[in-house]
């Protein structure tokens, strides 16, 4: 027989089978009305998201990050100029977008504003000198690939700025890279827990050991899910992240909501001091804001027990951080955005007299020059960002990073996937994007006339209104307390 006949006979018979499957199914009605071509209904679905990336979208329409704010970490990470020609494509009409004041007399002779050595924890005994205001936020071993975190590492120290653990523990390959790391502790204590699941003194002071370790950052909660504790899907608990972790191999690694032993404010700060007594290092904690109240508990309770024993730093997370795995109803409707959160903050540590003791390092969706200076005008010391370093990486967005699906080798544990990402050629981009970023920013602080990035105030940038016209940040965070030292 001819094996053409043969293919199509073979082709004709699967179809049959497919339609006799569909027709007689009851479980999707558009296949059961109609058989074979209904499966085209899901076959687009599912092709949705990379369909419209490449071809539908304007630049600036996707979600979470538009095509312009991807091109430009990626023109930054591979070096390349990033100057584009014939006016920008930014609309500058809606509401709430953000335009920097340029001075009349710039400061003369600087293309780029450089940026100034800030201390974190000054009374530790082993106090943070941090270079970088522009840092890579918190990404575990586990919801990261290997490779990935090598690459982070190396290209955190290429680029001299630090790097978030996450809370999957400390591994072999943030170490390997000998940069400056910050040590998250997650609700579950992934990697600082005794046998019992609670916070191990031994575990914390073998850690504070490493020298590379300059900070402790305890997670109370983050963007992508504020209330709900970590979730590594089982697909990517491998034994070597089991072992870290200190869990169970290919069972979902989950985190409790919250730390079991705090409760309050008062709990939080005992915990917060131990760490430090312990490690002689700076400790602070992350936290995505929902109400305002209890930052001001937490503020009286400073206050009473003495301002040396604040928190070294606070980290707050907005609610557009999203690199974990997260339930949509949070992910899409739970806790307050970077925008309004950030100067709550900084505000209510201006009116109990802590701003100068408690550095605050923003975090969520702060991907490009603009984003970080709007934070560093608000009054932001320090910026971290997750999604950007991934960019950075080659994340292409495709939205499986709590599958071990990634297509570039990001969050996928899959050999055959992870050799697409090559850590010595990564760790260049990443260093190259914190550099971007830093001589951007410059650019930008430069032009509004001064002389050093955190020198921006509230009154260097202004946002539209309802009324197609712009106000400055200071008229619409005004200071709580007139002649403070907050950044008007």
């Amino acid at each position: 027989m001819n094996l053409y006949l043969i293919v199509i006979l073979l082709v004709v018979a699967s179809l049959f089978f497919v339609f006799i499957r569909d027709f007689t199914q009851k479980k999707h009605s558009i296949l059961r009305n109609f058989p074979v071509i209904g499966h085209f209904r899901y076959l687009l679905e599912s092709m949705g998201v990379y369909l419209r990336q490449y071809w539908f979208s304007a630049d600036r329409e996707e979600m979470p990050f538009n095509r312009a704010e991807r091109n430009w970490v990626y023109r930054a990470a591979k070096g390349d100029d990033t100057m584009i020609g014939f006016g920008s494509t930014r609309d500058l009409r809606p509401v709430g977008t953000v335009m920097f004041v340029d001075a009349p007399f710039p400061v003369l002779g600087e293309d780029s504003a450089p940026t100034r050595t800030v201390t974190i924890g000054p009374n530790c005994k082993y106090p943070y000198e941090a270079k970088s205001l522009f840092n890579i936020s918190a990404m575990s071993y586990g919801s990261i690939s290997k490779n990935a975190v090598l690459a982070l590492s190396n290209g955190a120290r290429l680029g001299n700025c630090w790097l978030n653990t996450g809370e999957g523990g400390v591994s072999p390959y943030h170490l390997e890279g000998n940069c400056e790391l910050i040590a998250q502790i997650g609700t579950a204590k992934f990697g600082f827990c005794d046998v019992t699941g609670k916070l191990s003194d031994e575990a914390l002071r073998g850690v504070a050991l490493y020298p590379q370790i300059k900070m402790f950052e305890l997670k109370l909660s983050q963007g992508a899910k504020p209330g709900k504790g970590g979730i590594l899907p089982a697909a990517k608990v491998t034994p070597e992240i089991a072992a870290i972790r200190f869990v169970q191999a290919h069972r979902d690694a989950i985190s409790p909501n919250r730390h079991p032993e705090i409760a309050n404010v008062s709990q939080l700060m005992d915990v917060i001091e131990h760490i430090r007594k312990l490690t002689g290092k700076p400790t602070g904690f992350k936290i995505v804001l929902g109400s305002y109240e209890w930052l001001e508990d937490l503020c009286k309770e400073i206050l009473e027990r003495g301002i040396e024993r604040a928190p070294d730093f606070i980290t707050l997370d907005g609610a557009e951080g999203g690199t974990g795995a997260a339930p949509a109803s949070l992910i899409d409707y739970m806790g307050l955005p970077i925008r309004e959160g950030l100067p709550v903050l900084i505000d209510t540590l201006i009116e109990y007299g802590l701003r100068d003791r408690i550095k605050v390092i923003a975090s969520g969706k702060l991907v490009t020059p603009a984003d970080v200076a709007w934070a560093l005008c608000v009054g932001a010391d320090f910026i971290n960002s997750a999604r950007g370093f991934a960019f950075a990486l080659g994340c292409i967005q495709a939205l499986k990073c709590h599958t071990n699906n990634c297509p570039t080798g990001v969050t996928s544990h899959r050999p055959y996937l992870m050799r697409g990402l090559d850590p010595s050629d990564k760790a260049v981009r990443v260093s190259n994007y914190v550099r971007s970023m830093l001589y951007e920013v410059g650019v930008i602080s430069h032009s509004c006339g001064v002389k050093e990035p955190r020198e921006l105030t509230r009154q260097h940038a202004r946002i539209m209104t309802e009324k197609g016209i712009t106000i400055a940040l200071s008229e619409l965070y005004p200071d709580k307390i007139p002649g403070s030292k907050v950044r008007k």
